[in-house]
Parts: C-alpha cells; sequence; structure tokens
C-alpha cells in the first residue's frame, strides 16, 4: 500500500517520551525521562472530582469551559500577577496545554509562515508548527555559568516581519532556566517591533526555586493584546492525567485560538474542570509546599549526578535538569539513553529530540525530579554502581 502520511508530517519523528516510557516499562527501570509526578494532588481536589461524577456533571461542558473554572482563572491572573481578564471572553478551557499550544498554532499560522521557537523546545512544539505549515526559525537557550539564558541577539536576527508567531516557555522546559527582565524585555522589544503573535507555555509558572520568581509576558510593556498565554492545572497541582488547561489573552487572541480548538475536542473533562476550579481558589498553600519539595528533590538529583560526572545544570524552575554525557565519552546522547536501562536500571530522555538541529543538542540527557525521593535515591544508586562510560 501507499504510504498515507502527510507530507507535513514525514520529518516529524514519533515523540521521544512514547519510546522511552515503554523502555521504561519493558526494562522495569526508574523512570526519570517522562515528566509525570509520582504521588496525586491535593487529596480534596480528588474529592472535588469525584462529587462532581457522582453529582451528575458527567455531560458535554460548554465549549470555552466551564463558568466557575474560567472564573478562577481570571481570579488567578489578577491575585498572582495583577493581569485583569474578563472570564467569558478572555478565558478558554482546553485539553491540557497540548491542546491550547496546537489550537494556537493551527490557528495563527499559514502555511509559509514563520515561527520563532526557542530551543530546545518540548517536542510537540515541533509537531503543531509541522501540522500548520509553518517554517520553523529557531532561537537558542545557550548554557552559561548561572545555567541557560536565552541569546538575545539570535532573537533580534531571527524575528522579522516575516515572523508570525514567536513560541516559547518559561520557566523552561527542558532547560529549566526562567527568562530574566531583560530577557522579557527583549522578546517584547522584538514582538512589538514586528507585530508578532508571542504564544508562550507557562505551566511550570509556580514551579520556581531559589527565590527566582516567574513574570508573566503578558505583564511586559506593549504585550497584553499580542501575548497568548497557556497555563495548566497538570504541573501545578500534579495531576498530569487530568489534562486540564486554559489559554488566556485578548478576546481577538482567545476568539481567533477557540476557532481552531471547537474543532478538536470542542470540550473535555467536565467533571474535572469544577474541581481545577477549587485548586486554583484554594490550593496556593499546597502548591508552595510542592515547589519547596521539588527543591530539595532537584538538589538531590543534581548533586548525585553531578558526583557521576553527568555535569547537570541547577535548574530554576520546572521538573527537569540537563545533564552532559560526553564527559563520559558519549557522542551521542540517544545511545547513552538506550544503553542506560540495561546499565543501570534507569530511563532518562535525549535531549536531541528538542532541538531543531539534532546535533545541536546531541550531548545532552533531560533527568526528571518530580518523582519520589526514594525513586531517585535508587535511581542515583543504581547510576553508581553502573559503568556509565562509553
Amino acid at each position: 500500500m501507499t504510504r498515507r502520511l502527510a507530507r507535513r508530517l514525514q520529518d516529524v519523528p514519533p515523540t521521544v517520551f512514547t519510546t522511552m516510557s515503554a523502555l521504561a516499562l519493558r526494562t522495569g527501570s526508574v523512570n526519570l525521562g517522562q515528566g509525570f509526578p509520582d504521588e496525586d494532588g491535593p487529596p480534596e481536589v480528588v474529592r472535588r472530582a469525584v462529587a462532581a461524577l457522582q453529582g451528575g456533571r458527567n455531560q458535554y461542558a460548554p465549549g470555552p469551559g466551564v463558568p466557575e473554572l474560567r472564573q478562577a482563572v481570571a481570579a488567578h491572573q489578577r491575585r498572582h500577577y495583577g493581569i485583569d481578564l474578563d472570564p467569558d471572553r478572555e478565558v478558554l478551557v482546553t485539553a491540557g496545554a497540548t491542546e491550547a499550544l496546537a489550537a494556537a498554532v493551527l490557528s495563527l499560522v499559514d502555511p509559509g509562515d514563520e515561527v520563532a521557537i526557542v530551543e530546545p523546545f518540548y517536542d510537540a512544539y515541533l509537531a503543531c508548527v509541522a501540522m500548520a505549515g509553518g517554517v520553523r526559525r529557531p532561537v537558542p537557550l545557550r548554557r552559561t555559568a548561572s545555567g541557560f539564558r536565552l541569546d538575545v541577539e539570535a532573537l533580534r536576527a531571527t524575528v522579522t516581519d516575516r515572523t508570525s508567531v514567536l513560541l516559547l516557555n518559561t520557566p523552561h522546559n527542558p532547560t529549566g532556566a526562567v527568562l530574566d527582565a531583560s530577557e522579557r524585555a527583549a522578546i517584547a522589544e522584538v514582538a512589538v517591533r514586528h507585530d508578532v503573535v508571542v504564544v508562550v507555555d507557562e505551566v511550570y509558572e509556580h514551579l520556581t526555586y531559589d527565590g527566582v520568581r516567574h513574570a508573566p509576558l503578558a505583564a511586559e510593556p506593549g504585550m497584553a493584546e499580542r501575548t497568548l498565554t497557556i497555563s495548566s492545572a497538570g504541573k501545578t497541582f500534579s495531576l498530569t492525567g487530568w489534562k486540564v488547561g486554559w489559554a488566556t489573552g485578548s478576546e481577538e487572541l482567545v476568539t481567533t485560538v477557540m476557532a481552531a480548538k471547537q474543532w478538536l475536542t470542542f470540550t473535555n473533562a467536565a467533571p474535572l474542570q469544577p474541581a481545577i476550579a477549587y485548586a486554583l481558589d484554594h490550593e496556593d498553600e499546597a502548591v508552595a509546599t510542592l515547589a519547596a519539595d521539588l527543591a530539595v528533590r532537584r538538589d538531590l538529583l543534581c548533586g548525585g549526578l553531578a558526583e557521576l560526572g553527568l555535569d547537570p545544570v541547577v535548574p530554576q524552575g520546572t521538573y527537569f535538569t540537563l545533564g552532559d554525557v560526553r564527559h563520559l565519552g558519549w557522542p551521542d546522547g540517544e545511545a547513552f539513553c538506550r544503553a542506560l536501562p540495561e546499565r543501570a536500571g534507569v530511563v532518562a530522555i535525549p535531549a536531541q529530540a528538542f532541538y531543531d538541529d539534532p546535533a545541536d543538542g546531541r550531548h545532552l540527557i533531560r533527568w526528571a525530579f518530580c518523582k519520589n525521593r526514594s525513586s531517585i535515591e535508587r535511581a542515583l544508586h543504581q547510576l553508581a554502581r553502573a559503568d556509565l562510560t562509553a
């Protein structure tokens, strides 16, 4: 039979997370690859979902989301960032952040449009741009003594009047970087100058460490009307399987994204949406406790990886650290990750999947510290006993 895959997807590989998580399951390895926590989120939020299931909230929710969740998202943005949103016109509930990203790109990008993407990037970004027929233009984060930082000169050279959308993530997966004031100002400058829409994935907004605080791009001068902000309950409340996310921005941008979203899921997770509304309104303390606990687990993992010669960056936020395997003689991170389950009973993610040119990230490995302490300790013990050299 003739190959049926559309040409625009032929250069997009299968997601690395499916491959590596299947490898972890098959080998019984500790999974420090895929970014899901070992423990569920706040018990009261789960109870609220159960009550909604038993209380008859099991039919279609409104396409934009249930009113109480849209109101809770708007209240969250006002409380944390001083951003005022109309919950009826400027908030859209989605099937996780991934659907919000897909709907944003599909509704904002025409075939041939240039899309600037800050890299390394979550691999779904590449697929979304490919499905829209866009042309990727990478803007790198580069490792420095203080972690990964945006190459501002590359940003200014890449974003032009031909750019339709700038797609980025802060706090940043997989580097753990949090955009600072100068980086946010540079993004705002080029976006305003070239009339570019910025789609920013902020799902790790509350998971930052060492006193570093996330600040939304939408709050920068001139950015409110041209920024679509995406977030999710999955990471904030350790409920990744619920797939409840949202997009916020001007009425014009949210209406534009809804034009695509209505033909994707249309609606999702009706009994879970009121539970997430409760979480946004009442679980700030639980989120702060989670961030503090993650900082401890980050230090445990990064300290152990450093002792093993894996050269991890100490992230400012997210679930992840990036390490470098060149010191162990490996020229290729994918080969290292495929050998790791047999050698050490541990799975990690080769970061070359997160680069437009895989050669740029060939030496980097992503490790997740959102697992419980015993899993991290077990992984480090097994890594310490293994021969990790090429």
